[in-house]
């Protein structure tokens, strides 16, 4: 049986470019370089091209050698200066950045960037006056604007000027996207400050203007608990947890509150408050796109203060974007056993444990904390995803079972558990589960796409219901039209059926979403070999046998490139059972 195509609509995070727009040195010195391998040429432009090829691979780590060796070959380049320090900043490694900042500030007075670095340097230092003065001379854009003021502000508060900061926050003018940060942060400066009716405004403030925001639902609700009452600020999160429920930190929160205790400031220190607004730019840019910038304030709110409780998460959740798992498994290890989100961070450790092929590893670190605490749905949960990816396709469908036993009223958002159990259960080749899975997850989410296609293929495939389960993947189509994989599936439905004019002119569709996918090729070569298109087809199988495919279809592939399509086994067409037996 063909397997149905999954969606995979996740794109892949954009590199780090500062670092890729090196401008070569003229002078190429040959030297032997410390710490380079062996197989790399030591000179100039050996080291430029190695950083080139390392940054685009999104290797952090080779990327700064070899710009450290590019650097020590010829130092007096200022463009080598600049991205060397662009890529100590974004990997982390503050003192040598902020040793290259201070060499870039002397050519280019204004770098906006540097004279952050430098900015945070002193705020960390409690050199208030210093700090302003590097943000004053940094050149200015949107995000500058908003980063300069909020972090002067909070070096107003650690002079002792409250009042000053609140006032400098309200004069800053600019985009309807600021108000959110300004009241939060004023809120959080005269909180610490202890004007506690002025706080409470600016907080509640914050809240409507942005009430899915977690930090700033826990700013309020820790005024709350001690200017109004513990149970008033358990209110306030529970009004957040409908909205996203089980957050660990909330949870904990909770227990605190309904134990009657109050809970203290989110910030006390200029540092916390700095920290707090480098990581709230830091994580809207990660959303965004802007991985290049997130990555560097990010970096900079945990090294300014590394008890933040989501600095290093969000530092950890972009690696993986980037495709670093090495780099996100050392932050989440430092994540304190004592934080609400170290159980959060352990399962994310162990995802990218099999993300580096520590397989076994990874495992046993979700069979441990599973054991621990037989309860925790989202070490269950990554268990599963971990078999079904490593095709353990029975121990699978036995851990989502452990996972929807928790629960004991499946709602809308649980429909994903009995989705990947149904896949779990289909290739493990018990079909009536299978099916009944799929069925739940559609009647707890009517018109979810993937469910659609992949119970809609099956049915096809089987020769079963052939006329709702070719709407079904109609039906996921009209939902998803730019997925690939879903595309793919209804040309494939077709040829199944063979309605090969009709399969060719979805393939081609979904060849276009998605050119560099070997089935999707494959599938199209099949489909113009049986409407007689025979150059096309040896095309297609060519550019699906280049695409690395896998190991089983790559065998189909060649032959078929050899011997056409006759050369391999062809399922038959599909028909409705009463064709079928008219044939028989």
């Amino acid at each position: 049986m063909k397997i149905p195509r999954l969606s995979n609509s996740v794109a892949l995070a954009a590199g780090l470019a500062a670092v890729l727009h090196l401008a070569l040195p003229a002078a190429a010195r040959a030297e032997t370089a410390a710490g380079l391998p062996a197989d790399v040429d030591p000179s100039v432009s050996g080291s430029y091209l190695a950083a080139r090829f390392a940054s685009s691979e999104r290797d952090s780590d080779a990327a700064v050698t070899y710009l450290r060796n590019l650097l020590r070959l010829d130092s007096r380049n200022d463009e080598v200066v600049e991205r060397t320090f662009y890529a100590t900043l974004a990997d982390g490694q503050m003192d040598e950045a902020m040793k290259l900042a201070e060499r870039l500030v002397k050519v280019d007075r204004t770098h906006r960037i540097a004279r952050l670095a430098l900015a945070v340097k002193a705020i960390k230092k409690s050199q208030y006056q210093t700090a302003r003065t590097n943000l004053s001379l940094s050149v200015r854009g949107p995000i500058g604007d908003l980063t300069a003021t909020l972090l002067a502000a909070w070096t107003f508060y650690g002079s002792g000027n409250a009042k000053g900061a609140v006032e400098l926050i309200d004069r800053l003018q600019g985009p309807d996207w600021y108000a959110p940060m300004k009241a939060l942060q004023a809120g959080l400066i005269l909180d610490a400050a202890g004007s506690k009716k002025e706080a409470g405004k600016r907080l509640a403030e914050a809240v409507k203007l942005d009430p899915g925001s977690l930090r700033t639902a826990d700013a309020y609700a820790r005024w709350l608990s001690r200017n109004e009452t513990p149970a008033a600020a358990a209110a306030a999160l529970g009004e957040f947890e409908k909205a996203m429920p089980n957050h660990p930190l909330v949870l904990a929160e909770l227990k605190e509150l309904k134990a009657g205790k109050a809970l203290p400031p989110m910030v006390t220190t200029p540092q916390q408050g700095a920290a707090e607004v480098l990581y709230g730019l830091g994580s809207t840019l990660g959303r965004q796109g802007g991985e290049d910038l997130a990555l560097v304030y990010l970096q900079l709110a945990h090294w300014l203060d590394p008890e933040h409780p989501f600095a290093g998460l969000t530092l950890a959740d972009l690696y993986e974007q980037l495709k670093q798992p090495e780099k996100a498994i050392q932050i989440y290890a430092k994540v304190p056993a004592s934080s609400p989100l170290r159980r959060n961070a352990e399962v994310q450790l162990a995802i990218n444990l099999d993300a580096i092929d520590k397989h076994a590893e990874a495992r046993k670190h979700l069979e441990d904390l599973i054991a621990a605490d037989p309860k925790d749905l989202e070490a269950i949960v990554a268990l599963g995803r971990l078999q079904q990816a490593r095709k353990m396709f029975a121990e699978c469908a036995a851990t989502y079972s452990k996972a929807i036993d928790l629960i004991p009223t499946p709602g809308k958002g649980n429909w994903a558990l009995f989705y990947f159990r149904g896949i779990c259960n289909e290739r493990s080749k018990n079909w009536p589960a299978a099916e009944a899975d799929l069925k739940k997850a559609l009647e707890l989410n009517p018109d979810q796409p993937q469910v659609l296609n992949y119970l809609g293929y099956s049915w096809v495939d089987q020769g079963t219901n052939l006329d709702a389960g070719l709407d079904m993947i109609r039906k996921a189509v009209s939902l998803r039209p730019d997925d690939g994989p879903i595309v793919d599936s209804l040309g494939w439905a077709y040829y199944r059926l063979g309605r090969y004019d009709e399969a060719v002119g979805e393939l081609e569709r979904a060849v276009e979403l998605m050119p560099q996918d070997p089935v999707i090729n494959d599938h199209l070569g099949d489909a113009y070999w049986k409407v007689g298109r025979r150059l096309e087809a040896g095309f297609q199988w060519n550019h699906a046998r280049d695409l690395k495919p896998e190991p089983e279809d790559l065998a189909k592939i060649v032959k078929k490139i050899d011997g056409g399509l006759d050369a391999v086994d062809q399922p038959a067409p599909v028909r409705k059972a009463e064709e079928q037996k008219k044939a028989d």
